[in-house]
């Protein structure tokens, strides 16, 4: 999931001109012309000023916007009404650990492909990108934004107190495999007292994870977390590294985790391109220059983070929606999406874009962060296919059963409790 947590409360805005909608999917709500569209986002896309433009060229549009400051309220309202056949905005927002859910009930979704602009074809974004919001029969259910692809994030002057490189190209072989991360782990905990290896198991156990073709649920929703060798031998190597003392033990968003940047609580992370701002936003300016990220992730490429534009089948306008939101999707807009909230693109083309490549990053010591991530996406081999649970598993099972062992429960035991509760969760 994309990680940054603002909160705010959802309004339902009724303007004059979508007053009969705004609360619902819209229509043409006066003898104007004009048509209204909704479209319910969260945390932050970086779409008001587009709105505008889109408004600018198209009179005939009025936007109005409903926006979280979190994922977790958005979908619990996406969800809610759904169930309910009504209530929900002409172009709803999906968060990559929600997709499987809304894919369990795709037949409520409209097919873009069939009402979008025929010019626009899943060849615009990375082929993993479009695969995960394409179900089994070839329907396309959601326009791709943004994505997390990832990389390595240390601190290169707890690097040097351990003796080990903190160059980014000399630290790329320490990060080649899990086994070589994990290696490394013992052998800083040994030179550096106080200091943790990384921040949390399950940060490193959910990257780790989803680098695998299989996850929770083979493509037949079943579940497979107890018969699925790989899950197992992640769980295995994260929880021998908490047991050396390599985790920090701070829960991700949590005040602990946070003051844990600044501090120099632990040495590594998973990072997520957008984890830079989450870096220097809690490290702080005194920080600046001790952070660096290198191109490498262990055993290949992953991703953290993005999501997509759907079309409820409740919406009146569909295909003006779909309209919209394809304009929103096109790299033209994605670049400007990147430079306005850093939501990194997804598609082909603005993946290539200069303005994206030549992105510099002070605070990382002038790396070229644009550059950079580009090439991390282009290693992720293919989406992971996510069961209709997948989310909640990974969140209330796993991540807290992998917290409970670094609070000194048994691992055995803990993966016990794991998969009697993921069965459950699945259920």
């Amino acid at each position: 999931m994309r990680g940054r947590r603002w909160t705010s409360v959802l309004v339902c805005a009724v303007t004059t001109v979508v007053s009969a909608t705004a609360c619902g999917s819209s229509g043409a709500a006066d003898g104007s012309g004009v048509t209204g569209l909704t479209i319910a986002t969260f945390n932050e896309f970086g779409y008001e000023d587009l709105f505008k433009e889109y408004e600018a060229s198209h009179p005939d549009i009025k936007i109005t916007q409903r926006k979280t400051g979190q994922a977790t309220p958005h979908h619990q309202n996406l969800f809610t009404k759904l169930a309910a056949g009504s209530g929900l905005a002409d172009i709803e927002a999906v968060e990559e650990g929600y997709l499987s859910q809304v894919m369990s009930k795709a037949s409520q979704f409209n097919d873009l492909k069939e009402i979008g602009p025929k010019d626009v074809t899943p060849d615009r974004w990375l082929k993993w990108k479009a695969d995960a919001a394409t179900t089994a029969d070839g329907r396309l259910i959601g326009y791709g934004t943004d994505i997390g692809p990832l990389a390595m994030c240390y601190r290169k002057d707890l690097f040097a107190r351990a003796g080990l490189p903190s160059d980014p190209e000399q630290v790329k072989q320490l990060f080649a495999t899990w086994d070589n991360y994990f290696a490394t782990g013992d052998q800083f905990v040994a030179k550096v007292g106080g200091v943790a290896w990384f921040d949390s198991a399950a940060q490193i156990f959910n990257t780790m994870h989803n680098q695998h073709e299989v996850g929770y649920f083979d493509r037949g929703d079943t579940l497979v977390v107890e018969t699925n060798p790989d899950i197992r031998a992640d769980w295995n190597a994260v929880t021998r590294a908490v047991a050396k003392g390599q985790s920090a033990k701070l829960p991700a968003w949590s005040n602990e985790w946070n003051i844990g940047f600044k501090l120099g609580r632990f040495a590594t992370t998973a990072c997520p391109s957008w984890m830079l701002g989450v870096i220097e936003t809690q490290a702080g300016p005194e920080n600046e220059g001790k952070w660096a990220v290198t191109d490498v992730f262990p055993n290949g490429g992953g991703n953290w983070g993005g999501s997509y534009l759907t079309v409820p089948k409740q919406g009146k306008n569909a295909k003006k929606a779909a309209e919209l939101a394809a304009w929103l999707t096109a790299p033209e807009q994605q670049i400007k999406a990147f430079k306005a909230k850093g939501t990194f693109p997804s598609q082909v083309e603005a993946l290539e874009d200069r303005s994206l490549l030549e992105q510099v990053n002070t605070y990382f010591g002038d790396v070229h962060a644009g550059a950079l991530f580009a090439a991390q996406a282009q290693k992720v081999k293919a989406a992971q296919y996510k069961g209709p649970a997948d989310g909640r598993i990974q969140e209330t099972v796993f991540s807290p059963a992998l917290q409970s062992v670094e609070q000194g429960k048994n691992a055995d035991e803990a993966w016990r409790v794991a998969v009697q509760e993921a069965q459950k969760a699945a259920r």
